[in-house]
């Protein structure tokens, strides 16, 4: 029962976390959302359900799993806030260089991650093969 309730606070931190990556640039929208979605999934189905039927979430998810894939449109605008938020942070802030590296190299993974991620097939060319 506790397990269920943790999953449950996981789920909705990660929720809270996703809508604030909306807006905030550098924060990642949607591995918060497919942690969430995780936690749901053990933890309410109610919850899951409203997650995968959710206007702006709901596709990220379905994309995530099944097909294991990002869209273009989330890739580029992933990328396109990831790469000015480092390269500000660097430029704004007086952190030691390894630090700064240490950003630089964080980048690099998670562009890299998100550039070779699948994309889903789109939901018009599904239908017209289906």
């Amino acid at each position: 029962m506790i397990r269920r309730y943790l999953y449950l606070a996981l789920g909705f931190i990660c929720v809270g976390l996703g809508f604030v990556g909306i807006f905030v640039p550098g924060l990642p929208t949607t591995i918060f959302v497919l942690v969430a979605a995780w936690a749901f999934s053990r933890s309410s189905e109610r919850f899951e359900r409203w997650l995968l039927e959710h206007p702006i979430f709901g596709s990220l998810i379905q994309n995530w799993r099944k097909y294991h894939g990002i869209s273009i449109r989330s890739k580029i605008t992933a990328v396109g806030l990831i790469v000015p938020t480092i390269g500000a942070t660097i430029l704004l802030t007086n952190f030691p260089i390894l630090v700064d590296i240490g950003f630089v190299s964080f980048g690099i993974v998670l562009c890299t991650f998100l550039a070779t991620r699948p994309v889903p097939p789109s939901h018009t060319a599904h239908q017209v093969v289906s």
